[in-house]
């Protein structure tokens, strides 16, 4: 969908009869930013509800042809639909409407294409279009029968989908050895910083987990209120005034209908949160829809083999709702979730309850020990408040004592090393 030109867009859906006007404005709401972050002047939205959309056409007949005459009147270059098209269904609604058809699908890997940046992301997106495309290839050579009429003109056409599929297929298989020479180098990193307690940022795209990440770390992180602002995952360390630091990655923000051939193509990235120690789930409880949303993101979660994994929820932009919201949304959060924090990242302390929740989770984690070391080993003691947190320190004429909790593997590590004494402590 990216051209010199902007693309006129009308949006087209065809939600069920039964669903909520209230809910059939907000995918529509969606799907707007969506073509707009693509790069899409939206002239218009159709709608029709239907029990399940037309097999064949996705919409009826007299719709089709109501789209046609506001796609003329609004000078509009092409049509988007809300579900993902059949090769059939694009088929049609191309030759009906003799303009280009984009679907949900197809939209969403384009704003990736737009917006990768790293070479990973860039390998990602490409797998994913290319699978997205394999399937529709005869929709690209429809121009040959127009020009030449049908017959006479199949052969040329057939041979060269068939050979473009050749090409593609290898194209996929170089894409995916690629990839899992990077798996396997991100499988390395996360061995080198096994003792470290990572924590992973996952959540609806735009409900502010690049935000959290800069204001907890302190770093620059690449902020925008805008769907899919960032595709690459970015982790960075961060100090939350607990027993020892974090590392925070965060993640390529989810949205509902996520394409199943993105969702594969991003699966190294997807691994960080199947292995990260816990997760901050974010949550724009400023958004009507922040349940449905909750579920989608868990759906995503389930298909990255990281369902059930240790979470805390994190209601975020809670300075944007009343008083009277803001207890409703804590009302519905005590009944639907598990644990869960209120933030905002606006206001001053608006990130406190954030960083408590993170402390207790690292300090479940930690091992109580006394440890004896002698006074010449100041590597010793330096590990202990770099890895963990100094509850107690005391001095004898040869020894430093001290009571600290540390990470399992560093009081490994101690009770293996010469000259140590450790023992289990009972201190808070």
């Amino acid at each position: 969908m990216q051209s010199h030109e902007k693309e006129r867009a009308i949006l087209v859906g065809a939600p069920p009869s039964d669903m909520s006007q209230e809910l059939v404005d907000e995918h529509l709401d969606e799907l707007t930013r969506l073509a707009q972050t693509a790069g899409a002047d939206v002239r218009g939205v159709l709608i029709q509800r239907r029990k399940k959309p037309n097999a064949a056409t996705y919409i009826g007949r007299g719709k089709i042809d109501e789209l046609a005459a506001m796609m003329s009147e609004q000078e509009a270059t092409i049509a988007i639909f809300d579900e993902e098209l059949t090769p059939a269904q694009g088929a049609k609604l191309e030759t009906a409407l003799d303009a280009r058809t984009v679907d949900r699908t197809e939209l969403i890997l384009d704003i990736f294409a737009l917006r990768a940046r790293s070479a990973e992301a860039k390998l990602q997106v490409e797998l994913a279009q290319l699978q997205y495309m394999r399937s529709r290839l005869k929709r690209m050579w429809t121009h040959l029968s127009r020009e030449g009429g049908g017959i006479g003109t199949r052969g040329p056409g057939e041979q060269q989908i068939e050979t473009d599929r050749r090409l593609i297929d290898r194209r996929i298989s170089g894409l995916r050895r690629q990839l899992e020479g990077i798996a396997l180098s991100r499988s390395t990193q996360r061995k080198s910083r096994k003792q470290q307690f990572t924590v992973a940022l996952v959540g609806y795209t735009n409900a502010g987990k690049s935000s959290i990440l800069r204001e907890l770390s302190g770093s620059d992180v690449f902020v925008e209120d805008r769907l899919f602002a960032t595709l690459d995952s970015a982790t960075r360390i961060c100090d939350i005034d607990g027993p020892g630091p974090i590392l925070l990655t965060d993640t390529v923000g989810f949205i509902r209908k996520l394409p199943h051939h993105l969702v594969a193509s991003f699966r190294a990235t997807l691994e960080e949160v199947a292995e990260a120690d816990l997760l901050l789930h974010v949550i724009d409880a400023s958004s009507p829809s922040w349940e449905e949303h909750e579920v989608a993101v868990n759906e995503v979660l389930e298909a990255a083999g990281a369902a059930g994994h240790p979470t805390i929820f994190v209601m975020n932009k809670i300075d944007r709702l009343t008083h009277a919201e803001e207890q409703a949304i804590r009302s519905r959060s005590d009944a639907l979730l598990g644990p869960y924090v209120c933030t905002s990242v606006v206001e001053e302390g608006g990130l406190d309850p954030l960083r408590k929740a993170l402390q207790g989770a690292m300090r479940a984690r930690l091992e109580t020990v006394k440890v004896s070391i002698p006074a010449a080993d100041g590597a010793t003691l330096a590990e202990a408040y770099r890895e963990g947190e100094v509850l107690e320190r005391d001095y004898d004429q040869e020894h430093v004592v001290i009571t600290a909790r540390v990470p399992g593997a560093v009081v490994g590590r101690w009770r293996d090393t010469v000259g140590l004494i450790v023992e289990r402590s009972d201190a808070a």
